[in-house]
């Protein structure tokens, strides 16, 4: 994991930053491998009102510095190739997204291979006081989608997840059942969740339940 860093332009501060991702040995392993989903979306349904697959193996990156830091808030966009977004926004620029987290904290989930790169270049592009941490191996996200994905969430969040409450792009830090989860609308019938790796199982277990009545499809 990357330790936490405030580089000044005036001197030179080293830090440790490591590639988490693992050569031959041990073999990588996301948060929800003992559950198996390509089985189960194999044996599974093909139809249903919700359907559920896990963006395992991402890299996730956690920025923390102040909007009026403006070599901050300028080099994260040079790198990252959008600005970051302000209050539960969220934003995208290809295969790279940002949620908005907290007044000075940002999510950044990438494809996993590209993590330890995207951290490098973001080090050596911003200035003034801020923090980058290698989240990767402790969240994974789950996509939750289909006519039926908002009723799921509506007994399972007590956030207000209407689309005139809750439109798309949109991101909220929120309970999820007895655990929490960060939540973006990606779509109007179309959500990802950010789940705790410590968590991923409680909350595969209780989505199995929550979306019994509409039919759950789940995709490999």
């Amino acid at each position: 994991m990357s330790e936490v860093v405030a580089p000044e332009k005036e001197a030179a501060v080293k830090v440790a930053v490591m590639n988490q991702l693992p050569g031959q040995e041990p073999r990588a392993e996301s948060p929800l491998h003992h559950a198996d989903l390509e089985t189960v979306a194999k044996k599974g349904p093909k139809q249903g009102g919700v359907y559920l697959q896990e963006l395992k193996l991402l890299g996730h990156l956690v920025l923390r510095g102040s909007v009026d830091n403006a070599e901050f808030m300028s080099g994260a966009e040079k790198v990252l190739g959008v600005a970051l977004p302000s209050a539960l926004q969220s934003a995208e620029a290809g295969d790279l997204s940002v949620r908005w987290i907290s007044p000075d904290e940002w999510l950044v989930i990438v494809p996993g291979a590209k993590a330890f790169k995207l951290e490098r270049e973001l080090r050596d592009a911003m200035g003034g006081h801020f923090a980058i941490v290698n989240v990767s191996g402790g969240q994974t996200v789950l996509t939750l989608s289909g006519p039926n994905a908002e009723e799921v969430l509506k007994k399972t969040t007590p956030y207000d997840v209407h689309p005139s409450n809750f439109p798309v792009g949109k991101v909220i830090t929120s309970t999820f059942s007895k655990t929490q989860a960060v939540i973006r609308r990606t779509g109007d019938e179309s959500f990802e969740l950010v789940i705790r790796r410590s968590f991923a199982d409680y909350a595969w277990l209780w989505l199995q339940d929550a979306c019994a009545e509409y039919g759950l499809v789940v995709r490999g």
